[in-house]
């Protein structure tokens, strides 16, 4: 294989031909330095922390795959992947993973004590949720604590102090959200997951899935209100959650027959969801009276 193909390879590994899960990752960590800069966040940490998810989400997908060499292979999904295909090495995988973290953690060195020591929580985080369906059925939840400590971090990085309640309902809120739409993504696989072996809260949640996605669907909406609330965000805010809420109604009726093509259409539409709290955010605060 030339270096070209191998560079392919690598970024295949690393998911860059599919970035939905950067948009995901971005949205929350964008809202944290927005509420906790109450407007808009000095520009180099946008570039430090938007630069980290690229980063680290990459290297989340690296460590992943390496994680799940042998199931990938046996899932319809994930049988083309480079580990899955031979065309990369477990311990290339590994070292992509060590960069990758390594140089996001370089990143934050740039900001402050305290966001350096939460960043280690994060990559505890990100190391160890591949794993988690191997033990428990909720590897979302674990996801989603992953995902959702940049907010934590955002807010040490933004005030140089511990992050206050409202960084936490923030936290709990993004990890909610995260649940529910890598739910819709395991949805997608539940029937090979359950061929071999791997557990997911897709499955946990059996015929319930809908009612239980649905109900944290709701759970999520009125965290962003809180939020918003706490924030003293306005009107386009409010109306931005207007827009959320229809995004949540139509992911469950793409849901409905839980067929895998729908699933994962509901999947990427929380990439919008995402794009629209931000806007709103930015609406309220620039038009907003």
């Amino acid at each position: 294989m030339d270096a070209r193909a191998r560079l392919w390879e690598l970024a295949r590994l690393v998911r860059l031909d599919r970035p939905v899960g950067i948009y995901l990752l971005l949205w929350p960590t964008l809202w944290a330095l927005w509420v906790a800069a109450e407007g808009w966040p000095p520009g180099s940490l946008i570039f430090i922390f938007a630069a980290g998810v690229v980063l680290m989400r990459s290297a989340g997908c690296a460590i992943n795959d390496y994680a799940d060499r042998d199931f990938d292979v046996h899932v319809a999904r994930t049988r083309d992947r480079p580990l899955a295909l031979g065309t990369i090495t477990p311990n290339e995988a590994l070292v992509t993973f060590a960069v990758l973290a390594l140089t996001a953690f370089v990143l934050v060195l740039f900001t402050n004590l305290l966001t350096i020591l939460y960043s280690l929580v994060a990559v505890v985080l990100a190391a160890t949720y591949p794993f988690a369906k191997r033990f428990h059925h909720f590897p979302q939840v674990h996801l989603g604590a992953a995902f959702a400590w940049a907010v934590p971090m955002a807010f040490t990085a933004v005030t140089g102090d511990h992050p206050p309640p409202l960084a936490w309902l923030l936290y709990v809120t993004v990890l909610a959200w995260t649940v529910v739409y890598d739910t819709f993504y395991g949805m997608i696989d539940r029937e090979d997951d359950l061929k071999i072996g791997v557990k997911s809260t897709a499955i946990a949640f059996g015929e319930m899935d809908r009612l239980i996605t649905a109900g944290l669907q709701v759970l999520v909406w009125l965290g962003l209100y809180l939020i918003g609330q706490h924030a003293g965000f306005g009107g386009y805010y409010t109306a931005g959650l207007v827009i959320v809420a229809m995004l949540m109604f139509y992911q469950q009726f793409l849901i409905a027959e839980r067929e895998p093509a729908d699933c994962l259409r509901a999947f990427k539409n929380n990439h919008y969801l995402g794009a629209v709290v931000m806007l709103a955010m930015i609406a309220d605060h620039h038009l907003g009276g």
